[in-house]
Order: structure tokens, then sequence, then C-alpha cells
């Protein structure tokens, strides 16, 4: 990484944290702030929203990811870099990765959100050793089950992700 170019990150860095201070001023969320840019032009800005929504999935990386594609038009943000505050979440890295965004940049630590009060660690700790699951989980074979994925793939026409 240059030096201009570390300059350029750590300022969106520092634009993402100001918009998770934002988010925790107005009481919309956890204290999360971040933005997508394609080729040097911020996409989106946001914050965690779980609150003001009540919607559990509206973590600042998952809303940034909606409105920047929004944004473009289109569900694929391969060429665009994510910004974060904190390191993403893995439902949150998940998004990121299925929307095809290419590199993700943090200021703040696993631990750092951990020592906050959030829980984002048993997640870490599930991707590798499922039995620290905290619910109930069974896969359970049902016939019949199979047909959307089976249409899905006799679908012709269809715009695979």
């Amino acid at each position: 990484m240059t030096a201009d170019s570390k300059e350029n990150t750590e300022a969106l860095l520092k634009m993402a944290c100001q918009e998770a201070e934002r988010g925790v001023e107005s009481d919309d969320g956890g204290p999360f702030g971040a933005l997508v840019v394609k080729n040097g032009r911020v996409l989106a800005i946001g914050h965690n929203e779980v609150l003001l929504t009540n919607d559990p999935t509206a973590h600042a990386e998952v809303t940034v990811i909606r409105r920047a594609a929004a944004a473009l038009g289109h569900w694929n943000l391969a060429g665009c870099e994510l910004y974060t505050s904190c390191k993403p979440c893995p439902m949150c890295l998940g998004a990121a990765l299925w929307s095809g965004i290419e590199k993700i940049y943090y200021s703040l630590s696993e631990e750092d959100a951990a020592a906050a009060g959030f829980r984002d660690k048993a997640f870490y700790d599930l991707l590798s050793d499922s039995s620290s699951l905290n619910a109930y989980m069974e896969h359970v074979p049902v016939d019949g089950m199979e047909n959307a994925m089976q249409m899905w793939i006799n679908k012709e026409n269809k715009e695979q992700y």
C-alpha cells in the first residue's frame, strides 16, 4: 500500500467511524458504520440500523451493500470496496462476498466489538467449530424439498449469482 493509498484508506475508514458515531447519536443501532466505494467514488454510506428498523440484519455493512446495489442498479458489486468501522461479523462478511465486493478494510477488531458487548465471537467460533452453535440445528431431508432447487437448475435465461 502506497502512502497515498494508505492516507486514502485511513480517510475512508474515518468516514465509516464518523458514520458509526452518527448512528449511536441517533439511537439507530450499534456503533458500526460502513461505506462502499467504486473507482474512488462513495456509492453508499450508512450505519447500523438494527434498532431503528427492528431488523436484526440491518448491520452497517448489509445496509450499505443494499444501498450500493440499488445505486448501481445491479446486485453484483465487483470492483467495489467495503470500508467499515469494525471487522465484519460473519453475516456481513457473507453478504460482502455474495455481492462480489473485492476488498474489505476495517478499523476495529472482533475483540473490540466483544469488549463493547457484541457477541460476534460466538459466530466466528461457529465457522471453525459448529459445536459452539447456540441453537439446535438438524439436517432433516424431506421428499419434494429439492423441487425449487431443480426448478432453478432447469430454468432458462436465469441470472446466475
